[in-house]
C-alpha cells in the first residue's frame, strides 16, 4: 500500500466533526485496534473546506487518544498521510496522521447556540 504525505495547508479549516472514538478492530468483541507497537487507535472525523468549495468530511486514524479535542472545534492535523487500498471491488483512501492536536484560541461552538 503506497503512501501519500498530504499538505494540509492547502486543506483550508480543518474542524473536528465527531470527537475521538476508538477504532475497533471487531465490533462483535468491541476490541479496539491496535498499531504495531500495541498502542490504541483512535479515529476523528474532521471536515475540510477549500476556497468555499463544498465540505467534505474525513476520518483520520491516529495512535493514542487526541486530548482536547471537541466537536466543532478547529484543530491542526501533523504528519497526515493518504493511503490508496482496495479488497475485491472495495476501494477508497483512507487516512493516517502523527497527532491531532486542538489549534489554541480556537474553542468549539456552545451547544444551543446564543441565548
Amino acid at each position: 500500500m503506497q503512501s501519500i504525505p498530504v499538505d494540509t495547508t492547502r486543506l483550508g479549516v480543518l474542524r473536528c466533526a465527531i470527537a475521538p472514538e476508538a477504532k475497533l478492530s471487531n465490533p462483535e468483541t468491541q476490541e479496539v485496534k491496535k498499531d504495531r507497537d500495541g498502542n490504541p487507535v483512535y479515529t476523528v472525523a474532521v471536515t475540510v473546506r477549500q476556497d468555499r468549495r463544498r465540505i467534505s468530511v474525513i476520518e483520520i486514524a491516529v495512535t493514542g487518544e487526541p486530548k482536547g479535542i471537541e466537536e466543532g472545534q478547529i484543530v491542526k492535523v501533523t504528519g497526515l498521510t493518504a493511503f490508496v487500498w482496495s479488497m475485491g471491488e472495495r476501494h477508497g483512501v483512507s487516512f493516517r496522521a502523527d497527532a491531532i492536536t486542538p489549534v489554541p484560541g480556537m474553542t468549539a461552538p456552545t451547544k444551543g447556540g446564543a441565548a
